[in-house]
């Protein structure tokens, strides 16, 4: 499950709370608009805005009473442009890396995007890793999750508490289907991202 599974399933859990999300698909690739369409629909609005000035067009494209807006980016290699235009738009940022060498590597590049995205706008946003696709649901003081965790921490990246654990049942084959967030790390997940945004972690 990648960023696009992230997505829809943060929108569900944002929706079971009472929030009234939107899901700006910002990807070329559209997979959560396709997600949506095989799905008859979900429970809240998506709209495809794969385009370099998002900060700039959200406002355009919400619908009344939404309170809440979840992106689903483009990866930074391949899309740099719209991904920055999408870290200027949102106030939190979070990006998903599973328990890898590679993954943890490849985290160098994001944060220097982050560092000079963040220079453009007016207040800091809250940028922070979930761990995803972990062999645990929970954290451990072992184990690859463990390694992963202490080596992000020690680059100076928060960690979220909450880690989506690898699930072919709930996350893998549910493309297609209406998501269901209840009883899963989405939960937790909005959770604590609400808890930071109460405290203020949030720009």
């Amino acid at each position: 499950m990648g960023k696009t599974t992230c997505a829809v399933f943060t929108c569900a859990a944002l929706a079971d709370r009472g929030w009234r999300p939107l899901l700006a698909d910002c990807d070329p690739a559209a997979s959560a608009l396709r997600w949506s369409d095989l799905a008859g629909g979900f429970r809240w609005p998506v709209v495809g805005l794969a385009v370099t000035d998002v900060y700039r067009r959200i406002g355009d494209v919400l619908p009344a009473g939404v309170n809440a807006v979840v992106y689903d980016v483009p990866q930074i290699e391949d899309h740099a442009r719209i991904a920055r235009g999408v870290l200027r738009a949102a106030g939190c940022w979070v990006a998903p890396v599973a328990p890898s060498g590679i993954e943890v590597d490849r985290m160098s590049r994001v944060a220097d995007e982050w560092e000079d995205v963040q220079s453009l706008r007016v207040t800091r946003a809250d940028a922070v890793v979930l761990l995803n696709r972990t062999n645990r649901s929970e954290a451990t003081r072992t184990g690859p999750d463990a390694e992963v965790r202490q080596a992000l921490t020690a680059r100076g990246y928060h960690v979220l508490a909450t880690q989506v654990q690898h699930s072919d049942t709930l996350y893998r084959q549910a493309f297609g289907c209406p998501p269901i967030a209840a009883g899963t790390a989405y939960e937790s997940l909005v959770g604590e991202l609400v808890t930071r945004q109460e405290a203020g972690a949030l720009a």
